[in-house]
């Protein structure tokens, strides 16, 4: 068993960076682009700037030229061009879409209804990325859809949808009467496009109510048509998010969409226009407001989901993260492992942050860490994982700040390290519990006089017992001599870890903190 666990202690957690791209100028690094959009220029002074046009965005001809003014509020005439664009000149082919997916809109079709994808799974596949989810809109009543999928239901008061259920899978589907109804009318500073019939006139007035530019796009996989009726396209072109209405009033409608303006620059490697930007400024406090479920909910998609760092520099740049989230440095491993179709459960992220506080209130030695996560990597007795750990010749990474400088008395004892270990698993529990305190989170947050203050917690109870049990204990007696020690070569189970496995959340800690402290070469 030891031989089976040695390679640990030496990088083999590692994942290639050949999937990294970095944007221009110089932030960060951004995953999974196509690699038509890749570029090796690197830089670190943390801004945010467009990566460069996709390859499967199609610029308008001359004629076609835009004069998209309504979120500049620059112009009196906001009539917008509209266009029906062929699906092949982006690259959108229907095998792209999931089975599930094309089940529901084959058969809503048969049943003689128009039926359309739309939001951010067209902006993605324009893209040649991977969609979170797909979201279907139709021309049949909510009630229709109830007859043609029987076993669906229909959820939500304000704004009600279809969940259609396909094996474990569920689709979401709306109706173009339920939006017209629930939704806000056109502004009326919004003319109806030239030539609009009324097939047109029902798409763009739902176009209307979306949120940004670059999620108001409709495709229609049987026709294999796109359309654009509010300078979707042409923004995808320019790497920019914008709102579809003026920004100040479309944060204040809907507060959440400050923080999905964040996630889709974030992991598009898109940046803010000006109003954008300066609104999200502006009324971040009103973040406050939002329930913590709520709040919650949209952290989850920007950690959970392969942007996590880009997301965080973000929120740093805007003044978000004092309001929502402790400063931390390990989501960048944490990219690596995640993506849109395959994420992690939220345990996982909110087991990085109470790590991360853990070793900020006290840094630790690097043998203390790396025999922690060995520990609970493979669930071996603490003296095995320390014995590999002290085994271990790898330099730690020593721009990592929360570690400690190595002690050789500590470094010499296997009992001294293994206090230390047990007192970093109580400081992981200690630092969880925290984060669900608000006494404490006001009075941290007492100490930053120029952020916006705030006490809020979103880690409710159950959370937090599981996250202590989780990422808390390490075994101390020695166990008997088995076959099943996980290898370090083993496939993660992104089914079990987006579920909150406890074992596969627990061996993904370990991997994404040993390939922090002890990173390759």
């Amino acid at each position: 068993m030891f031989n089976k666990l040695s390679s640990m202690a030496y990088g083999s957690f590692g994942v290639s960076s050949k999937a990294l791209v970095y944007c221009r100028p110089c932030y960060g690094s951004i995953r999974d682009l196509p690699f038509s959009l890749r570029t090796s220029t690197i830089g670190h002074c943390g801004c945010v700037g467009a990566i460069a046009a996709p390859r499967n965005v199609v610029k308008p001809r001359k004629e076609e030229s835009r004069d998209f003014s309504g979120a500049r509020g620059s112009n009196k005439d906001k009539s917008m061009p509209w266009k029906k664009l062929d699906a092949n000149e982006f690259g959108i082919q229907r095998s792209m879409i999931p089975d599930s997916t094309r089940m529901v809109l084959n058969k809503l079709k048969k049943k003689g209804f128009q039926v359309y994808l739309v939001g951010g799974c067209v902006r993605d596949l324009i893209l040649d990325r991977i969609p979170k989810d797909f979201d279907v809109i139709t021309t049949a009543e909510l009630k229709e859809v109830r007859k043609v999928f029987p076993g669906c239901q229909i959820v939500g008061r304000r704004f009600p949808i279809c969940h259609v259920y396909v094996d474990d899978i569920i689709i979401e589907v709306s109706s173009f009467s339920t939006s017209a109804r629930t939704g806000k009318a056109p502004n009326k500073s919004f003319r109806r496009p030239a030539g609009c019939d009324e097939r047109d006139y029902i798409r763009w007035k739902n176009c209307l109510q979306r949120d940004f530019t670059v999620n108001g796009l409709m495709f229609d996989p049987s026709e294999n048509v796109v359309y654009d009726y509010i300078g979707g396209v042409e923004d995808l072109r320019n790497s920019k998010v914008r709102t579809v209405s003026a920004a100040n009033l479309s944060f204040v409608e809907d507060t959440a969409r400050i923080l999905r303006a964040i996630r889709i620059a974030a992991r598009l490697g898109f940046s803010l226009t000006k109003d954008v930007a300066i609104s999200v400024k502006e009324l971040s406090s009103s973040l406050l407001r939002l329930d913590p479920s709520r709040i919650r909910m949209e952290i989850n998609y920007m950690l959970a989901y392969g942007s996590a760092e880009a997301s965080l520099r973000l929120l740093w740049r805007f003044g978000l993260m004092e309001i929502l989230l402790p400063i931390q440095s390990l989501f960048r491993n944490l990219d690596r492992l995640v993506a849109p179709d395959r994420p992690c459960s939220e345990f996982l992220w909110i087991g990085i942050l109470a790590f991360h506080k853990a070793l900020v209130d006290q840094p630790r030695d690097p043998t203390v860490v790396a025999s922690f996560c060995l520990a609970i990597y493979s669930e071996v007795s603490l003296s095995e994982a320390i014995a590999i750990a002290r085994s271990n010749s790898k330099q730690h990474n020593s721009h990592f700040q929360e570690l400690s400088s190595p002690e050789k008395d500590t470094a010499d004892s296997e009992s001294k390290i293994s206090q230390q270990v047990i007192k970093l698993a109580e400081s992981i529990r200690s630092a969880a519990r925290k984060l669900n305190n608000r006494d404490y989170i006001a009075n941290a947050m007492s100490k930053y006089p120029q952020a916006p203050g705030s006490d809020m917690v979103f880690l409710s109870r159950l959370m937090l017992e599981r996250v202590e049990k989780m990422f808390g204990n390490v075994r101390r007696k020695e166990n008997q001599e088995r076959d099943d020690v996980p290898s370090l070569e083993r496939r993660i189970n992104y089914k079990s870890l987006a579920l909150g496995d406890f074992h596969e959340t627990r061996r993904v800690f370990a991997r994404i903190v040993f390939d922090t402290i002890y990173p390759l070469a």
